[in-house]
Formats: C-alpha cells, sequence, structure tokens
C-alpha cells in the first residue's frame, strides 16, 4: 500500500466525545486510525481542489456543517 509512519496527536474535545474518543482507541484504535486518516484525505482534498478552482467559484462551493477546510 504506502509506507506508514506514527504520530502523536493531541486534540481538544468536548468531554462526551473524549471519553468516546479514548473507548474507541482502547478498544479498536485501527478504526480510530482509519477515521483520522479518512478526515485528513478529505481535507487534503478540499485544499487541492480549492486551489485548483481559485476564488472564482465560492459561489458553488458546497459546506459540510461541522467541517473544517
Amino acid at each position: 500500500m504506502w509506507e506508514t509512519q506514527s504520530v502523536q496527536i493531541s486534540v481538544s474535545l468536548p468531554r462526551d466525545v473524549a471519553r468516546q474518543a479514548e473507548e474507541v482507541q482502547e478498544t479498536d484504535p485501527e478504526f480510530l486510525s482509519r477515521v483520522i486518516l479518512y478526515g485528513l484525505t478529505r481535507r487534503s482534498i478540499y485544499r487541492h481542489l480549492r486551489a485548483q478552482g481559485g476564488s472564482s467559484d465560492s459561489e458553488s462551493e458546497v459546506v459540510t456543517p461541522g467541517a473544517t477546510p
């Protein structure tokens, strides 16, 4: 597939979400890893497409609630 590298990430989350993330990290760390990979991949694709389209496409931009570009 591709070469991987471990990283340590520290994020501030609402307490409920943080507890769920800790639980998932203990029970299924591979799932949590895939979720983070998915989110970072989406962000990377968004940035790439945004750069390709320039600022003239701002009216046709689709915004996902809660998403941070």
